[in-house]
């Protein structure tokens, strides 16, 4: 079974092409782009057309590697041995699986091997990776304190998400299958739009369109508005009720987009547009 997308995830031909091929050449899928591309939800809409369960690790800055194996609770099982506890005498009591050996092992009562997320790999220290290496690579890790090697019954769909945040280590690049999600065209954002709005209005939509692309172009900006501030700034138009002409206005004194709340997240951008509004006012007086 190929992954061809969802009716809930619009995936374009290299995006199915790239996961298609890391499941076959067995590595896993290191998936980039700006952020609001969709690269989080991949894995859950693979994990829904595969029939597979979904097992998540998001990583934080604080998140190390050896969590992902397991982690040894020492302080309470020397609390436990203070208090005469019998636990304390199977060692394992105190083992916390960690997301890679949820993936190894599978999940219960399911007949094929997971698809394992690593959100924002690139959230966590500069070595992290790296200390995934042998893991990933040979797919089982020792567990020290009992002795006991973990295996991957069946391998598992590794998908890894990257924002770019840091350069990741080439040792490890080589060891992935890497995709790029381009930001949508035009076209594939109708088709994305369709699939959460399918009885939108065409012209609301059209509009919408170019003044979203038009504020993505400005220079300057620093943080340009995404896919999912698209959809949320939608929703609002819709809801509010809006006529197209406050969209199709070209007044330049009404450089900021109405609700631009949805799709401009920091004052520096909106004292962009004012700027850019004045200077319309000057030249227009």
């Amino acid at each position: 079974m190929k992954f061809e997308g969802t009716k809930a995830y619009v995936a374009t031909q290299d995006l199915k092409i790239a996961v298609n091929a890391a499941v076959t050449v067995e590595r896993p899928l290191l998936i980039k782009g700006e952020p609001g591309t969709g690269k989080t939800v991949l894995a859950a809409e693979v994990a829904a057309a595969l029939g597979r369960p979904l097992i998540e690790w998001h990583i934080k800055s604080t998140t190390k590697a050896h969590q992902g194996l397991y982690e040894y609770d020492a302080v309470t099982r020397l609390r436990d041995s203070q208090l005469g506890d019998e636990r304390v005498n199977d060692i394992s009591n105190y083992i916390k699986r960690g997301k890679l050996w949820e993936a190894f092992t599978g999940v219960e009562g399911a007949d094929k091997a997971p698809v394992l997320l690593i959100d924002e790999i690139d959230k966590a220290d500069i070595e992290f990776p790296n200390d995934l290496l042998l893991e990933l690579d040979r797919m089982e890790f020792h567990v020290y304190e009992t002795g006991e090697t973990i295996r991957a019954v069946q391998r598992p769909i590794v998908i890894i998400t990257s924002n770019n945040e840091k350069e990741l280590p080439d040792a490890f690049l080589r060891r992935c299958f890497f995709h790029y999600i381009k930001f949508p065209d035009a076209d594939v954002m109708r088709e994305i739009i369709d699939v959460h709005y399918p009885d939108i209005q065409k012209k609301l939509v059209a509009e919408a369109l170019k003044v979203f692309y038009e504020i993505r172009e400005v220079p300057g900006m620093k943080k340009k508005p995404s896919t999912a501030e698209l959809l949320d700034w939608l929703k609002l138009l819709m809801a509010e009720e809006l006529p197209l002409e406050v969209l199709t206005s070209r007044d330049p004194r009404k450089l900021i987009p109405p609700l631009h709340g949805a799709l401009l997240k920091n004052e520096q951008d909106v004292h962009l547009f004012e700027k850019l509004a004045f200077m319309h006012r000057r030249e227009g007086g």
